[in-house]
């Protein structure tokens, strides 16, 4: 039996795999599962090794393959593809809103220019949206520049959660990691060339938390 964690980073690892034929870094997986750090992307790699979900492939940096999924997947997947004509929903589409810079804030997002589709793995209940990312101050949490972020569109947020926060005075808005601090609200970078910038309570707003990310590789 999984816990929750579990099967999701499980089923988080195996969709990698199967989109992009790698599987994903420890910072994609902690922002995907929205963890507070690796360690705890650590023990639950530890944990679906020794109930032999997956295994690490020697001397090969980021190799891990799943050798099993949990019954309940596997059952869904074939009832499914079991039903003839059926259609199977693996991706859905959500609005893309733009972009938004990860380093120097640009003006809020607010008109939707295409859509994106999306696994839905990363969606759960609620309005989403993505963003292309331009900026390179969200780098150590494994955000780059030109990922598309998919964002669960809400005003709360808890301490350490990746959001869209609209500054009010500028009129602008930016993807960085949020602490409350008393009064005080801290937007910070995940990159060391960035100040944190700090903000009174009704400064901000928070437009929505980051629930998952997408890369192309060229």
């Amino acid at each position: 039996m999984l816990t929750k964690k579990q099967k999701d980073l499980l089923v988080f690892i195996n969709q990698h795999i199967q989109t992009q034929g790698i599987s994903p870094s420890f910072d994609e997986m902690k922002v995907a599962l929205n963890l507070k750090s690796k360690s705890g992307i650590h023990r639950l790699i530890k944990a679906l090794e020794e109930r032999e979900f997956i295994k690490r492939l020697p001397n090969r940096a980021r190799a891990l393959e799943v050798l099993k999924l949990p019954d309940a997947v596997e059952k869904a997947n074939e009832s499914l593809v079991s039903i003839p004509g059926a259609e199977v929903i693996s991706a859905i589409a959500v609005p893309m809103m733009g972009r938004i810079a990860a380093g120097v804030p640009i003006s809020a997002i607010e008109i939707q220019s295409d859509t994106i589709e999306v696994p839905m793995t990363m969606l759960s209940g609620g309005d989403h949206y993505a963003l292309e990312v331009r900026g390179d101050s969200m780098v150590d949490a494994g955000i780059l520049d030109g990922d598309t972020v998919v964002i669960k569109r809400t005003s709360n947020a808890e301490n350490g959660d990746i959001v869209v926060a609209y500054i009010i005075e500028d009129s602008e808005a930016t993807l960085k990691k949020l602490r409350r601090k008393g009064n005080s609200i801290a937007l910070e970078a995940a990159n060391p060339n960035y100040e944190t910038r700090i903000f009174g309570p009704d400064q901000v707003k928070v437009q929505g938390k980051m629930v998952g990310l997408i890369r192309q590789y060229r």
